[in-house]
């Protein structure tokens, strides 16, 4: 297995407009994230992923770019980015940039050109179709729910939006297109960034005819088989790869939903041809239902290992795992998968985090995450910002679909919002992320869960994440180790060991409320435990593990 840097790095998503506001505006920005990088070197992380920071409408919160090499004014200045830069690289803090190249801000230069007449020099910059029978062009679906297509009068034909109708989508088959693009990025990396996240990449390439997809929901066409990993998605990354990604030291993953473990292999392959890893989904949607993801749903423990355990296993020597339980997509993972109660939501936290952060591959740490903030209890579907949290609501409720209070309950549960609140920094006003008015409402319970409480306490959420990440760095058993499952069919353990030479580690994780005993096997029987989230465990020949107790046996 080839060594890499971004192998061994633990990586930190900011939100910037929820991170930390410096000019009490309300919103997020750039000096603000700047003012919290020795937070971030304590916690030992060392890659940031900024979420978008350019210009943009803000119709869904920055990935709708008008203008891609510029900066949000509410975000602050360019200056204000190469000085965050300049500081983050002398902390030995790397910066990844989001790439959102699927589709463009309806404000972006290029789609105010397209949109003028059929035979302008930027029309094949889109995806622009004449209706069908007096409809759209087919009965695809937006991922934001509605038609994925929009009407322009202007020209009397519809554009593709597989997000947002102020989200159209590009013509990557141009390859116009493509040398915009390449050209950009290539302008970002000569600044010196380190690398970037790719949202919807695996999305670029759709499938020729554009054709109907089946009906699921009664509503419309599911496009995921026509638009995920279509017919040349990997032509045209090979070709981002030599024209600009293979030219810089950079770590690159692709958000690429609906990919196999196959189509993985290609994406992110050791041969380094296309991307350094990818984030696919499948565990995130092991608790969806028959409305997608819209469900409150509880995940079985089987089916998560089972899925981990597949991605694991079949990637090892040929492609590199992407690990992570959050991000500005999710919800909060402790209310999720843990327990948020004020009993249990510090430990069942730490217990996720030794799961995940045991395991081969890169974690990624979403902003509090290493607090253990948790969801929002939103009330009406008025306290919610998230367009499609939004769309969701009107969509099933007006449809008869779904009555309103079953809706708002999937919301609370599983709304993009919840991880979108304002970082809990410390008990004062607005939880010391501003001192404005911030655009979205503060967590209530910040006086009780914040930054500036945990980096003080030995024993706190922050201080287990900074270890988990010490050793890390330490051990590379824990970046490079072979990983097998134990005990499959358990619904309450997750236990899985790591092995590299004469090293082997014992992960044992309890994904339950309630005590379980396990037996341990006898090459770990009273060896050393290399971290644990509860005082005083030994590693005995039978082990009664307290509620969501976590321990990592290294032999």
């Amino acid at each position: 297995m080839k060594k890499a840097w971004w192998k061994e790095s633990v990586v930190y998503q900011v939100y910037p407009r929820s991170f930390c506001d410096s000019n009490g505006d309300g919103i997020g920005d750039i000096n603000g994230i700047t003012s919290k990088l020795d937070y971030l070197k304590e916690l030992g992380i060392n890659v940031i992923w900024l979420s978008p920071v350019y210009q943009s409408p803000n119709d869904d919160n920055g990935y709708d770019i008008s203008d891609y090499q510029g900066i949000m004014k509410e975000f602050g200045t360019m200056e204000d980015f190469d000085r965050m830069l300049e500081e983050a690289h002398a902390r030995g803090i790397k910066i990844v940039m989001d790439l959102v190249v699927n589709h463009t801000s309806d404000e972006h230069a290029w789609f105010m050109e397209s949109r003028k007449s059929k035979d302008n020099p930027y029309r094949d910059y889109y995806i622009w179709r004449e209706g069908k029978d007096g409809k759209e062009p087919n009965n695809w679906g937006s991922v934001f729910n509605g038609p994925a297509w929009e009407y322009d009068g202007n020209t009397d034909m519809y554009y593709l939006h597989m997000f947002s109708k102020k989200q159209p989508d590009l013509n990557w088959e141009n390859p116009k297109v493509r040398d915009e693009v390449f050209s950009m990025m290539n302008w970002w990396c000569q600044k010196g960034i380190d690398g970037f996240r790719m949202d919807v990449i695996s999305m670029i390439s759709k499938a020729e005819g554009l054709p109907d997809g089946e009906v699921r929901d009664g509503l419309h066409g599911d496009a995921s088989p026509y638009v995920q990993n279509g017919p040349h998605v990997h032509e045209y990354l090979q070709e981002m790869n030599r024209k600009v990604l293979s030219k810089y030291d950079l770590l690159t993953v692709g958000e690429c939903a609906g990919v196999t473990v196959e189509e993985a292999k290609k994406y992110a392959s050791e041969k380094g041809t296309e991307l350094s890893m990818v984030f696919q989904f499948e565990h995130m949607g092991l608790d969806g239902g028959e409305f997608s993801k819209w469900s409150d749903r509880k995940i079985k423990l089987t089916e998560l290992k089972e899925n981990l355990t597949k991605w694991q296993n079949e990637l090892e020597g040929s492609a590199w795992n992407s690990l992570f339980w959050s991000n500005h997509d999710q919800p909060r993972i402790v209310s999720r998968f843990g327990n948020d109660s004020v009993r249990y939501r510090e430990v069942s936290a730490k217990m996720l985090a030794t799961c995940l952060h045991m395991m081969q591959g890169t974690p990624y740490v979403y902003q509090g995450e290493e607090l253990g903030m948790t969801n929002m209890e939103f009330n009406t579907v008025e306290d919610f910002c998230d367009i499609e949290s939004i769309n969701a609501y009107h969509e099933y409720v007006d449809s008869g679909k779904i009555d309103g209070e079953t809706m708002m309950r999937y919301l609370r549960y599983k709304s993009r919002d919840n991880s979108r609140t304002p970082m809990q920094w410390n008990a004062d006003v607005n939880a010391g992320f501003s001192t404005g008015t911030p655009w979205m409402r503060v967590n209530p319970n910040y006086e009780d869960i914040n930054a500036e409480e945990q980096v003080k306490r030995a024993d706190s959420v922050f201080s287990y994440y900074k270890e988990l990440i010490r050793l890390r760095r330490e051990k590379e058993i824990i970046v490079y180790g072979h990983y097998e499952l134990l005990m499959p069919e358990d619904e309450k353990l997750f236990v899985y060991t790591r092995s590299l030479d004469n090293e082997k580690l014992l992960v044992i994780c309890n994904f339950s409320e309630e005590e379980a005993v396990y037996c341990v096997p006898e090459e770990f029987a009273g060896k050393k435990v290399l971290i644990g989230n509860y005082e005083g465990q030994e590693a005995a020949h039978s082990i009664r593990l307290r509620p969501y107790e976590a321990l990592v046996i290294e032999k």
